[in-house]
């Protein structure tokens, strides 16, 4: 069986935000169509952003999990890194300030930002 790969941006014990995969295993349904068993989810808040926006150094208030919808969003990390998201990919944020921390815009936290000429549209899953 090929688990669903959850691409997870997370705090590091060092207080970095990082990227890493994890798999879900999909144990529920039928050959044809294999499911993960349900996950917890407590709302969803659907965003538009223009072509251009960008925003500062920031964490996540709270895990959720993000999809592009349309467009592509470029996520930065501290260490100069990058990834882009397209159109159906994903990922679950989880990149909150460490407990006790004050955010400090040089260690903590990821910057995202619209890539290419179509407005950027994301659905947040809040957990």
């Amino acid at each position: 069986m090929i688990p669903f790969n959850k691409v997870v941006l997370f705090t590091d014990t060092d207080g970095r935000a990082r990227f890493r995969e994890d798999p879900v295993d999909l144990t529920e349904g039928t050959p044809a169509a294999r499911l993960s068993p349900v996950l917890p989810a407590k709302g969803l808040q659907l965003r538009q952003s223009p072509v251009g926006f960008r925003s500062q150094f920031h964490c996540t208030d709270a895990p959720q999990w993000l999809f592009v919808l349309q467009g592509q969003m470029e996520i930065g990390l501290q260490d100069g890194s990058s990834r882009v998201f397209g159109a159906g990919d994903h990922f679950y944020s989880a990149d909150t300030l460490p407990a006790g921390a004050t955010f400090d815009a040089a260690l903590h936290g990821h910057w995202s930002r619209q890539v290419g000429d179509d407005p950027l549209v994301t659905a947040f899953v809040k957990v």
